[in-house]
């Protein structure tokens, strides 16, 4: 299966990377990033210590996982909310499947949540036999396209806006049109009805915090708080990592958040959910669930050279720096959380043989842990999935070379009488390069072997400082 994963992201990859159509749309939406990140990060007033103590909020909310977990419970169930403990996707979908059969629901609208995403819960839900209807418009289009989301924030970048529009004229019976704003609308047509017949609503939730026992949703639609308000039941699904100790934390997060992910100074929409509808109130849904997924986190929590992979906010900053993630897009990962995050923490959700070609696909060049808002350091994470990988279950061919390798290395003698084979055996490799008598076809098939030099260093040294 793990050979399966790999061979269709490589398949996947080499194609987009070829497509210079593709490549032109993504790279030209993340220059726009670019200068809109850069003007934010400027109006705080020490960006970098922002970045220190935000990994820091998130250093405290992990490794004291276990207590503020317990407070969030006790404080948002003491207002009504049932708290539901998942130890895996199967688990989350089955309560949530059950839930909307006691509610005897029909339509359920799902604002956007990556960690719904994981579990494949729109699917599980519509096998049951509900009708589950994105209200995210980026979800709204891919789901319509029966795609993946790309992108973590945006995850219809790929598509063009004539794409768009025929996607909404097969679906939808609209006009054609080429005009965001009338796009949009289309869409809003489609979703308002929904709010308002949908018996259930599921979101996400960007942070849990424990102080209060509520749930913090940022979003730049609305949708979630019509999806989250209208329905007359709510069911929040949440990561566990997403835990914060304090309300006061969001006034740094938040902004954090907004800045990292899309350039702005803050979201557009910011609330809080501190359980279903109180006595007296007027609005709100009269049952509230919150799901908090495990899913494989607890693994990665028990990892304490890469816990801090929990820290992650969501943010999508590091795919939009990845020089990997520009030219081969988000499909080509074929898990839900893309880019570097994703090489870091799929192999701990999915199964590191499985899904160990993510961390490999690297350039290791850093950009995404310089970027990182919390400072996750994920570009040395990558080579620790890749040696554990190899420790695991080293293959017999990695096991010859390095063990070639460390003989050689550790031999001053031996090295010196193997450097001039080395600058004999490059001009012969390139007579059988990619040829099947190659054995290194593999790396050379998109890459070229540097030039064999004249001299090593030690004889430039050595006639350098001769007498």
């Amino acid at each position: 299966m793990g050979f399966s994963f790999s061979r269709r992201f490589h398949q996947s990859a080499r194609a987009l990377a070829r497509n210079l159509e593709h490549r032109y749309r993504i790279q030209t939406a993340m220059s726009r990033y670019y200068a809109q990140r850069d003007e934010m990060r400027s109006r705080f007033r020490d960006w970098q210590s922002a970045r220190t103590a935000a990994g820091g909020i998130k250093y405290e909310a992990i490794n004291r996982m276990d207590k503020y977990l317990v407070e969030f419970a006790d404080r948002i169930s003491a207002r009504g909310a049932k708290v539901f403990w998942a130890s895996t996707g199967l688990d989350a979908c089955r309560y949530i499947a059950a839930v909307a059969k006691a509610g005897k629901v029909r339509c359920i609208v799902k604002s956007k949540t990556m960690t719904g995403e994981e579990i494949h819960l729109g699917q599980a839900l519509e096998k049951e036999g509900y009708q589950v209807v994105e209200s995210d418009l980026g979800e709204f289009i891919v789901q319509l396209r029966q795609e993946a989301p790309y992108h973590i924030v945006f995850p219809a970048m790929h598509l063009s806006r004539n794409e768009v529009s025929a996607i909404f004229q097969e679906k939808l019976g609209s006009h054609p049109t080429d005009n965001p704003e009338e796009l949009t609308l289309i869409a809003r047509q489609a979703l308002r009805e929904l709010y308002c017949t949908a018996e259930m609503g599921i979101s996400g939730a960007n942070f849990a915090v424990a102080e209060t026992g509520m749930i913090s949703i940022t979003e730049n639609e609305g949708n979630a708080r019509l999806s989250t308000s209208l329905p007359r039941i709510h069911v929040a699904i949440v990561g566990i990592e997403k835990i914060i100790p304090k309300v006061a934390d969001l006034a740094l997060l938040l902004p954090m958040l907004a800045t990292a992910g899309a350039g702005q100074p803050l979201t557009c929409y910011n609330t809080l959910i501190g359980g279903p509808r109180q006595p007296g109130e007027t609005d709100g849904p009269e049952e509230m669930h919150v799901v908090f997924l495990d899913n494989g986190r607890t693994t990665l929590l028990a990892d304490s050279e890469q816990r801090d992979a929990l820290h992650c906010i969501r943010c999508g900053a590091c795919l939009n720096v990845c020089p990997i993630y520009k030219n081969i897009g988000g499909h080509s990962y074929g898990t839900t959380y893309q880019g570097p995050i994703g090489s870091v923490i799929t192999p701990h959700l999915r199964g590191l043989q499985s899904w160990k070609h993510l961390s490999s696909a690297s350039s290791l060049c850093g950009a995404c842990t310089e970027t990182c808002p919390v400072r996750i350091d994920l570009h040395h994470h990558l080579l620790q999935n890749r040696r554990n990988a190899v420790r695991q279950k080293p293959t017999f061919t990695e096991q010859c070379m390095y063990r070639i390798f460390g003989f050689v290395m550790k031999r001053p003698q031996l090295y010196r009488w193997a450097s001039p084979l080395i600058r004999i055996a490059l001009p012969l490799h390139r007579k059988i390069q990619n040829s099947f008598l190659d054995p290194v076809r593999a790396w050379t098939q998109s890459r070229d072997l540097p030039p064999a030099p004249a001299q090593s260093f030690k004889e430039i040294w050595r006639n350098r400082n001769a007498p």
